[in-house]
């Protein structure tokens, strides 16, 4: 017989304090020595405390009480902080917002890498902490998040749908959203337009639970132009879609260049194997970027509604320019782009090294590549599609020759085992390595110690009121 989970009461501590910032976001306190992960404090706070889950080595509360307010707190800007999951360090000013990111890079290099590395550099912050995303995706759901106590049997069908982003942990509930900072506008009046659109028409908005209903997907993609691409996903063809709502919008919003209609029959949300139906424009923005070098013209992007491309294409420049000169690059140099995506890297370095060689397992992503290496006029880059680990081998190396310089951006999980083997094999004399997550960067650093030495690094804030950081490496080969 199974035995009995028994349930433990919940834990209260008092005048806890707030000493630090920890993973995913949340807040650290040592009552007692115990490290105890709690959402929404700032270090300096200090509060009474609820401990509900208790693990091998931490636990997780939930602030009940303040005694102190912490001196690095700020009002959050958005009516939604605490609830859609975004932003969560939105009530820290930036300054010790951007504080915590680079120690949080120094924490890993040291807990996790346990290399030499020289002293970090100061991050570079973002000077446009709100309405610096070009893309955002919000979903319909039938059940949306009720913020007036009232229990859902006591509101009408219409009044629970939303169309927001989901809760943490909740994959049928969204915040109905009225308004996010992270888009320029009119991103805000897009949504609001469709959502009152929508509602007047009592269209059916998606129900995950039974997977039914019209309305799935709106998803917003703008350029730094203030052109704006607006991709609607929806279940079936519907008629009041497609020759009422969707002309309306166009009508209504002039900023809108591309206008897309996504009809997606299946159970998830992956769209990318779906057709785009264009219903006005291309479909695709362009995004342009500085060249790294004075007197060169600025490099141009094809965008599509399912391309990779970084989020925050202002902060973007500075990320590529920081690669760009801890590469000090000659212009001789054979160069590889591991994890290439959409060949920004590639092309951003192509006019000053011989040869560019990019590597990314998105067939997809390697297509824009190749389009947008065209759209540049580039001609010395090359582009691979394929698992990374079983592409970039001893024969690939035969064949395109062995790179002098690599660059590497990997997904957060960082580089696969048999990539770091090969580098490890190739030896080329200088990786710039960027990473989206310093715990598996530091990881993967401390494989590659043995023939490389950490000669830079560089934090960068792609991502402000998150926990997220950008970090630059450069490694060296070792002399010996």
């Amino acid at each position: 017989m199974a035995r009995q989970k028994v349930k433990r009461e919940p834990e209260y501590l008092e005048d806890v304090e707030i000493i630090d910032a920890g993973a995913e976001g949340m807040s650290v306190a040592k009552p007692e020595g115990r490290v105890v992960f709690i959402p929404f404090g700032v270090p300096g706070d200090v509060v009474d405390i609820e401990v509900y889950k208790r693990k091998k080595n931490f636990f997780e509360g939930k602030i009940l009480n303040f005694k102190k307010r912490s001196d690095k707190r700020v009002e959050p800007v958005c009516q939604h902080f605490g609830l859609c999951g975004g932003c969560k360090w939105q009530h820290e000013a930036y300054e010790w917002q951007i504080f915590y990111k680079q120690k949080q890079v120094k924490d890993n290099f040291d807990r996790i890498g346990k290399i030499e590395y020289p002293e970090i550099r100061p991050i570079i912050g973002c000077e446009k902490q709100f309405h610096y995303r070009n893309k955002l995706e919000y979903t319909f759901s039938n059940r949306k998040w009720l913020t007036d106590g009232a229990p859902t049997g006591t509101h009408d069908e219409d009044a629970c749908k939303g169309l927001g982003f989901h809760l943490p942990q909740l994959f049928d509930r969204v915040v109905d959203i009225e308004q996010c900072h992270l888009q320029a506008d009119p991103s805000n009046d897009i949504r609001l337009f469709v959502r009152r659109f929508t509602m007047e028409r009592h269209l059916p908005y998606y129900n995950f639970r039974a997977h039914e209903g019209l309305l799935r997907n709106l998803v917003i993609r703008c350029n730094s132009k203030g052109e704006f691409m607006v991709i609607l996903v929806v279940s079936e063809e519907n008629e009041v879609v497609r020759h009422e709502l969707m002309p309306a919008l166009e009508m209504a919003f002039p900023q809108i260049v591309s206008l897309l209609l996504v009809i997606n029959p299946k159970l998830n949300d992956i769209i990318n194997d779906l057709p785009f139906e264009c219903l006005k424009g291309e479909p695709y923005l362009i995004e342009t970027m500085k060249s790294p070098r004075p007197g060169f013209d600025d490099l141009k992007f094809r965008i599509g509604p399912v391309s990779f491309f970084q989020t925050n294409v202002y902060q973007a420049e500075r990320l590529y320019k920081t690669a760009f000169d801890l590469a000090e690059v000659q212009g001789d140099e054979l160069m590889y782009d591991l994890y290439t995506g959409t060949g920004t890297i590639a092309q951003y370095f192509s006019r000053f090294v011989k040869k560019v060689v990019g590597i990314e397992y998105v067939e997809a992503a390697i297509a824009d590549a190749k389009v947008n290496a065209d759209i540049n006029g580039i001609t010395n880059c090359v582009f691979y599609a394929g698992d990374m680990a079983k592409v970039f081998t001893d024969d690939f190396i035969e064949t395109n020759g062995r790179p002098d310089l690599i660059v590497t951006d990997p997904p957060r999980a960082g580089m696969a085992e048999k990539v770091v083997e090969q580098l490890l094999k190739i030896r080329a004399q200088k990786i710039v390595y960027v990473s989206c997550n310093p715990a598996t960067q530091a990881r993967d650093l401390q494989l590659l110690d043995s023939a490389y030495k950490v000669m830079a690094v560089q934090p960068v804030d792609m991502f402000p009121h998150t926990q997220h950081v950008e970090n630059v490496c450069l490694l060296k080969l070792r002399e010996s």
